[in-house]
């Protein structure tokens, strides 16, 4: 179970999170918990394999604002590298970050 402890272990910012939850605990935990239901990386990696650079963007900077929002920083960080680079629609190796958002967002999902 999802607990402040484990987040804090896991590299979030829990005190920023809270604070963008009005300090609701249970709520914050309650929307932790629904990123984990929501995992859009898998269309993030069809979308840039498929070159589709417009909407990979837009899947990019929509996981960016949901795991910032909640400060989940460990997951945030490659998927803000993402999404800057698609916002200039680079065609670069994606692989590297991709993989690392997976393996965070893995990490995330075993707490």
């Amino acid at each position: 179970m999802i607990s402040l402890e484990s987040l804090k272990n896991f590299g979030a910012n829990v005190e920023e999170g809270l604070t963008r939850c009005m300090n609701n605990e249970k709520f914050y935990i309650m929307l932790v918990n629904k990123v984990l239901g929501d995992n859009k990386l898998d269309l993030l990696e069809q979308q840039i394999s498929e070159k589709n650079l417009d909407a990979a963007f837009e899947t990019a900077h929509a996981l960016k604002g949901m795991y910032a929002n909640l400060s989940l920083d460990p997951i945030t960080k490659p998927v803000v590298e993402i999404t800057e680079l698609l916002r200039s629609r680079s065609d670069v190796d994606y692989t590297a970050l991709v993989a690392e958002a997976k393996t965070q967002f893995k990490k995330l999902s075993g707490l």
